[in-house]
C-alpha cells in the first residue's frame, strides 16, 4: 500500500478522448485526486463519478484536478462521461499496471478461475508529486465531500 509522505508512482494513460495524460506534468501546476474504481455503468462507479463531477468547480477553485482510473477502455469511458455529464478526465489503465503500482488491483480466485478488479482507492496528491492522504477501501457515497475538505487544507 502506498501511504501519506511517499512520492506517487509516475505514469501515463490515454483519456477518454484518446489523449495520453502524463502525471508529473500534471502535478507540475496543480494538485490531484487520484481515483480509482472498479468499472463505468455500476452503481458505485456512477455514483462515485456524479459526486465528483459535482464538485469540479469547487476542487477547481483549490488548484486540484480529479483524474478517475479504471481498466475500462477509452470508448466506454467517452460514453459514461457523456451519458452521467462527467467533467473530468478518466484514464483507461487497461493492462492494470498503474492500479497496480498503486496498489489498487486486487486479485480473487472464483471457482477455480482467478480475476482481477479495482479496489477503490483514493489518493490526494500535492503539486510536486507527494501522497498527502491515501484511501483504500473506500465507499463511494459521500466520498467526494471527504475528499474536497481534504484538498481544502492543501497550500
Amino acid at each position: 500500500m502506498l501511504n501519506p509522505g511517499e512520492h506517487a508512482p509516475d505514469f501515463a494513460l490515454p483519456t477518454a478522448s484518446m489523449e495520453l495524460l502524463q502525471l508529473s506534468e500534471l502535478l507540475r501546476e496543480h494538485h490531484v485526486v487520484l481515483y480509482f474504481f472498479n468499472k463505468d455503468h455500476t452503481p458505485g462507479g456512477i455514483a462515485e463519478a456524479v459526486e465528483f463531477s459535482d464538485r469540479v468547480s469547487a476542487f477547481a477553485g483549490h488548484n486540484a484536478r480529479i483524474l478517475g482510473v479504471s481498466m475500462d477502455d477509452c470508448l466506454e469511458h467517452e460514453v459514461f462521461r457523456e451519458e452521467q455529464g462527467i467533467e473530468f478526465d478518466l484514464l483507461s489503465d487497461a493492462e492494470g499496471e498503474v492500479s497496480r503500482s498503486y496498489h489498487a488491483l486486487r486479485e480473487w480466485s472464483a471457482n477455480g478461475v482467478i480475476r482481477y478488479g479495482i479496489e477503490r482507492s483514493t489518493f490526494v496528491i500535492e503539486q510536486g508529486g507527494l501522497i498527502r492522504h491515501a484511501f483504500y477501501h473506500v465507499s463511494p457515497k459521500g466520498h467526494a465531500a471527504q475528499i474536497l475538505s481534504l484538498v481544502q487544507t492543501l497550500g
